[in-house]
């Protein structure tokens, strides 16, 4: 059955996509049609997307818009400490588009980005949700010189879907990236998420994990693939309850620190809870 989401229509919701347009922001809850965005932004809470609403990739399960990116926002660090003033965040995430455009695929934004709200404040919790990079390890260091207390980077499917759903994507490379990000700071928390419903067996889900937790995988999160439009990829199954709840029996016995598995879980859904578990854990 499929899911159903608080409608994302009320007053906390208006004022916080007003507070968006005037200091030119983008939040993946909007662009990427999140099914929590009433629940999210009635919390006055925000997933930014940096860089721009144009991904260089076009990926059929994906509803960010594609083509030609526009220039980087030099203003945008800056704006978005602004943002998070405004909402009064203890814990923000930031993520964007692919930006294969970039020499350092925005890797020196999302630091400049970090170093603002650092600025602003200091006790405030940053996770950043980042593309593969290309595979270029210097990025990936650029990021990880920042500091932000969370890395995550969703491996998204299961290998034997990743031509059909992450065209330009590589499962190994994915792989790899999450396994660095330890090798650079041991002291950052790692994440990844998987979406489930796609044509995935139970098993490719249980060996993604295994190889999430060989690579250091701190945190993963599994959700349910929804279509955003008929041009989209469709459903393959809607998991029920209890097939989310043991998917994440199984993660904690094959050695995850924190698994968040639901029917309407996304990679940055409830972040700062899943962060402070773990903390607390």
């Amino acid at each position: 059955m499929k899911p159903k989401v608080k409608s994302p229509l009320s007053e906390e919701v208006t004022k916080v996509k007003v507070m968006l347009r005037k200091l030119n922001l983008n939040t993946v809850c909007q662009e990427a049609s999140c099914p929590n965005i009433g629940e999210c932004y009635s919390r006055k809470t925000a997933t930014f997307m940096i860089m721009g609403d144009t991904c260089t990739r076009n990926c059929p399960y994906c509803d960010v818009s594609h083509g030609r990116p526009k220039p980087l926002d030099e203003n945008e660090p800056e704006n978005i400490a602004k943002a998070v003033k405004y909402l009064g965040l203890k814990y923000v995430v930031i993520t964007s588009v692919n930006r294969d455009d970039l020499p350092d695929g925005g890797a020196s934004h999302f630091a400049k980005v970090v170093n603002k709200v650092r600025e602003y404040f200091p006790d405030c919790k940053i996770e950043v949700l980042i593309p593969d990079f290309l595979g270029n390890w210097n990025s990936l260091k650029i990021v990880a010189d920042s500091k932000p207390d969370v890395i995550n980077h969703n491996i998204e499917t299961v290998p034997s879907l990743y031509k059909k759903v992450r065209h330009r994507g590589n499962y190994k490379l994915s792989l790899q990236l999450i396994k660095q990000i330890k090798i650079l700071n041991e002291n950052i928390i790692s994440k990844s998420g998987i979406m489930v419903g796609l044509g995935e067996t139970k098993e490719e889900i249980i060996q993604v994990m295994e190889d999430l937790v060989e690579h250091n995988c701190d945190i993963l999160t599994i959700g349910q693939y929804l279509r955003p439009s008929k041009n989209h990829l469709p459903v393959e199954k809607f998991y029920t309850k209890e097939e989310f709840e043991e998917l994440k029996e199984i993660g904690y016995k094959i050695g995850f620190k924190e698994v968040y598995s639901g029917q309407l879980v996304r990679s940055s859904y409830h972040a700062d809870e899943v962060f402070n578990n773990l903390k607390e854990g």
